[in-house]
């Protein structure tokens, strides 16, 4: 007789390919008045970090949202931009579930989404701060085993914000006329770890550890879809087919901005895959195209306003047109400190010199080829825009 079937408690995480979202059409002022409304309806805020003990402490400092975006079940409220040293970013408060109107308490729960080196806006997990360290947390842990030892690292994908998201995000920072410089919002609203402390916190991994526990939720059973064949050969990539970018009719969004990194003008595509299991995130510039995020399309999003669902292809596809790559001098001589596949760092960027070009690499990528050929070639280059 074959063995009973695991039962499962909840539907498996559904699937979803909706326009990319525009902020609500509501004034700064009315979205301000909205959330303060709902803390006065019992909302509580959720804080992590130093302010945890007063809450609405955050916004005395400032911390006032500005903007609203609604995705699936989660809302975001939004504050104007700050900067510091690293990065920009935004405060945001997500909240799961429920209408403004709910009568029902509900959790807020403040976050930082900030840019990263890609140009994805992405959710910091946690941040380490100390006299030797000074860096927000990447998200989960991966892990492997080589020469017989365990390793680990950060797995950035894992706080990518939703691809749906992205364009509002930019265009609320391009559309600031003055960017604060701002290094204290990380301190009241994140959690701290220790000095060596990479993987985030159990409210992280959490959600994301009851997603995959169902093996309904995996995109491709939780295996790569997208990997190089050769090691250090950026011609080898292949695709399990079926989650081939569809540069036919799958393009849901282009939208515009521009860098100084990147020498100007940007153009950004949110395209879907020939499955419509994930989707993708192509940037193009005056000089590099890359591809800045890959994402499954399930629905549910977690209090970090990040989905629990993960889709994995090979690091190297999604190496952004300027990485890091530099010597540092160290207790044995200097020290090689490079996350670009060797032999293909460029020259370094006018801005930054610790960043590289990675064009050697990417205009070898079959599918960055075909992006140029199919699309790009078709196109229009863009003018206008600006952010970072």
């Amino acid at each position: 007789m074959p063995s009973p079937r695991k039962s499962h408690t909840r539907a498996p995480i559904p699937s979803k390919v909706v326009p990319s979202v525009l902020p609500v059409d509501m004034s700064p002022a009315r979205v301000s008045r909205e959330f303060v409304r709902r803390l006065d309806a019992g909302a509580r805020l959720v804080v992590l970090g130093d302010a945890k003990r007063r809450p609405r402490r955050l916004l005395s400092l400032g911390y006032v949202p500005k903007a609203k975006l609604e995705l699936f079940d989660a809302t975001y409220y939004v504050t104007t931009p700050r900067q510091n040293e690293d990065m920009r970013y935004f405060v945001a408060y997500v909240v799961l579930g429920g209408s403004a109107n709910a009568r029902a308490p509900q959790k807020i729960h403040p976050r930082i989404f900030y840019k990263d080196l890609s140009l994805s806006w992405r959710s910091a997990s946690h941040f380490v701060r100390s006299e030797d360290e000074n860096w927000v947390g990447k998200g989960d842990l991966k892990t492997w085993f080589e020469d017989g030892e365990l390793c680990f690292c950060s797995d950035e994908s894992t706080t990518d914000l939703p691809l749906e998201i992205q364009s509002a995000l930019e265009g609320l920072s391009r559309k600031a006329r003055r960017i604060a410089y701002d290094d204290d919002a990380i301190v009241h609203i994140l959690h701290r770890g220790t000095d060596n402390r990479i993987e985030p916190f159990a409210d992280f991994t959490g959600p994301r550890r009851r997603a995959w526990a169902d093996p309904r939720n995996r995109v491709n059973g939780g295996r790569m879809f997208a990997r190089f064949t050769r090691t250090n050969d950026p011609t080898s990539l292949r695709f399990l087919r079926g989650y081939e970018p569809d540069f036919a009719r799958g393009i849901i969004e282009v939208s515009r901005s521009s860098s100084s990194l990147y020498g100007g003008p940007l153009e950004r595509f949110r395209i879907i895959s020939r499955n419509q299991k994930v989707q993708y995130l192509f940037i193009a510039g005056p000089n590099q195209v890359w591809i800045a995020a890959c994402q499954a399309t399930t629905t549910e999003i977690m209090s970090y306003g990040l989905r629990t669902v993960d889709a994995h292809v090979d690091d190297d596809l999604l190496l952004p047109g300027y990485e890091y790559h530099f010597m540092e001098e160290g207790d044995d001589g200097p020290v090689l400190h490079t996350q670009v596949p060797p032999g293909f760092a460029g020259k370094p960027s006018d801005i930054d010199s610790y960043r590289v070009d990675t064009s050697l690499w990417l205009e070898q990528v079959p599918v960055i080829r075909e992006f140029r050929r199919k699309v790009l070639a078709k196109r229009p280059r863009p003018k206008g825009g600006s952010t970072r």
